[in-house]
């Protein structure tokens, strides 16, 4: 499918590859996002890469709509995809009781034991889609089939930040304490937000992360030495 271009008020263009998420739309969004940051068009500001597409902000005084998007055909026609192009990033969680309120009640919803729901969200093969809510919130896909669970029908208050959450096929590390309706199975001391102005977010929408099992004793000493950075 060709992909559409949408005017986003006077100073954005909208790129869209499908009305629907799917993995092919996906990798395109991150092989033209990767295609603009080699080659911007005149005047752009940013670009927000999301599930299926890619939105280009740019100056109304330099530039328009219609050449952004000549541009962008232009970018198009070369562009070809990579799967699983970006970095691995590696992520510390503890599943200790007191980080994971709704550990029992996945095992329970989906007939595993406690263990066994860990060892297949270790197992899971997560690809960064997008940021979106709140500040470095990443959603990941990969979440295996096995403890893909919906939402809870009441979101819970004051979630800390740090808390690794899952719901349907996504999974999600928590930046800020906020309320969320996604089951929280454990929290990790592994600063998201990167306190550089130039790279806010530890990681790149396209980027590969791994979750890495330690115990509380590790959390612990690993928020002590996040704290004295």
């Amino acid at each position: 499918m060709e992909p559409w271009f949408k005017p986003v008020a006077d100073h954005s263009l909208l790129v869209c590859f499908s009305d629907t998420h799917n993995a092919d739309a996906h990798a395109r969004v991150i092989a033209l996002d990767k295609a603009i940051a080699a080659s911007p068009p005149v005047g752009m500001i940013e670009t927000v890469p999301a599930l299926v597409n890619l939105l280009v902000r740019f100056d109304v005084t330099l530039t328009d709509h219609v050449a952004v998007e000549t541009h962008l055909h232009d970018l198009l026609r070369h562009v070809t995809t990579e799967k699983n192009a970006g970095q691995v990033r590696q992520v510390q969680v503890c599943y200790d009781a007191d980080f994971a309120p709704d550990l029992d009640a996945v095992a329970e919803a989906t007939g595993m034991s406690p263990d066994a729901v860990i060892a297949a969200h270790l197992a899971g093969q997560y690809d960064v889609l997008m940021y979106g809510f709140s500040p470095g919130y990443a959603y990941l896909s990969g979440i295996p089939e096995d403890i893909q669970i919906p939402r809870k029908p009441t979101p819970v208050r004051d979630v800390p930040a740090g808390s690794v959450i899952i719901a349907g096929p996504q999974c999600l590390v928590t930046t800020l304490t906020m309320p969320t309706g996604w089951s929280i199975i454990g929290r990790s001391p592994t600063p998201i937000l990167t306190r550089d102005p130039a790279r806010p977010f530890l990681f790149d929408v396209g980027d590969r992360v791994v979750f890495q099992r330690i115990d509380l004793a590790t959390f612990t000493r690993a928020q002590r030495e996040v704290a004295h950075v």
